[in-house]
């Protein structure tokens, strides 16, 4: 599935009304405890984000850069399990709504991780075709077969994986969904759903970042408006700011793939073809052996990169999947499952 087409690919969010008059504290008085723990907590999420800002621009979309990013997200997701500690809220005080958004941004996530994995897993496997081709280097009279080699790596790579296409409409879906419920007479509630607002802002923010590198396209990034009067406000405007302008910088640069190391591999497949286009004397020979040299490094360095990013977002999807199993028996356990009119009874929903 395909994004809409819009007039202006960074929107900004929010048409529908101003979500911070929501979450805000008035109406249950918040305990001096409770804004220390809210407080902690967005700190802590501030802290992440400034962690993230590159330090310059070739980091953007590097693999190192990626990998960190999804590991700040599965940790600020990590947080929120600690939050509802702090707060002593258990989920059978929980409102039916705030159960709602929970449920309904988990089974999304899921789906998010799993196309992610995919792309990943496809990306790597490319890296047997540059073997394939690197073994025939060893022979001149191989060549050709190497050339061969290197097509079916440039025809995989540049093949569109339809789950990453339908990130973007998850995406939307989340982002539509962002206003959070309306929070009344529990000053822990608001203090849990403006803590969801922020990891949901951040993991929104990440995800779409992945989908624009994973489909070479800056039509999938997201801009979203957030408050200075979060802690964390500033810091992520600042970070989507750079991380989004950077990767809209990359795109109309005309490069060929958006990933750092992707590209760097791409240049070295493109050198070394060249050289087998009009047949191979003893010099080019010699300069296609220090090309492919290069290639080798520079596709372990790739595929390296790409394990370690698919072991990030498995591990967030595990953050993400023990919170639903862990809702859920919580809900056994306090007999607080309950039929809904859309989209079923809450158990339906986790097992999705």
């Amino acid at each position: 599935m395909s994004r809409p087409q819009d007039p202006n690919p960074h929107r900004s969010f929010f048409p529908f009304g101003n979500p911070f008059r929501m979450i805000s504290p008035k109406g249950s008085r918040m305990s001096p405890r409770l804004i220390a723990v809210l407080n902690a907590f967005e700190e802590t999420l501030a802290d992440r984000l400034r962690k993230l800002m590159p330090k310059g621009k070739d980091e953007v979309l590097s693999l190192t850069w990626m990998k960190l990013a999804m590991e700040s997200v599965a940790e600020t997701h990590s947080d929120i399990k600690t939050l509802i500690e702090k707060l002593e809220l258990p989920v059978c005080d929980w409102d039916e709504k705030w159960i709602d958004v929970y449920l309904d941004i988990s089974v999304k996530l899921l789906d998010i991780c799993i196309a992610f994995s995919s792309e990943l897993s496809r990306l790597n496997q490319g890296h047997l075709f540059l073997q394939c081709a690197l073994h025939k280097m060893g022979s001149s009279k191989q060549f050709v077969r190497a050339r061969s080699s290197l097509d079916g790596w440039r025809l995989h790579i540049n093949t569109k994986n339809p789950r990453i296409e339908n990130c973007c409409t998850i995406l939307d879906s989340i982002v539509e969904s962002i206003d959070l419920p309306k929070v009344k007479n529990s000053a822990k509630g608001k203090v849990l759903m403006r803590a969801m607002y922020g990891v949901k802002v951040v993991t929104i923010f990440v995800c779409s970042v992945f989908s624009a590198a994973f489909s070479s396209s800056a039509k999938k990034l997201l801009d979203l408006n957030v408050a200075d009067t979060f802690l964390w406000g500033q810091a992520f405007t600042n970070l989507q700011s750079t991380v989004n302008k950077e990767i809209k910088n990359i795109f109309t640069s005309g490069r060929s793939t958006a990933l750092k190391e992707l590209e760097a591999v791409d240049a070295c497949v493109k050198k070394l073809y060249s050289t087998f286009q009009d047949g191979v004397d003893a010099i080019e020979a010699d300069a296609s052996q220090n090309i492919a040299e290069d290639l080798g490094k520079r596709a372990e360095d790739l595929s390296q990169g790409l394990d370690l990013i698919a072991k990030e977002v498995d591990g967030f999807f595990q953050v993400v999947l023990t919170g639903r199993d862990a809702l859920l028996s919580n809900l056994r356990a306090s007999g607080t499952v309950f039929d809904r009119t859309a989209g079923g009874n809450v158990e339906e929903q986790l097992v999705r």
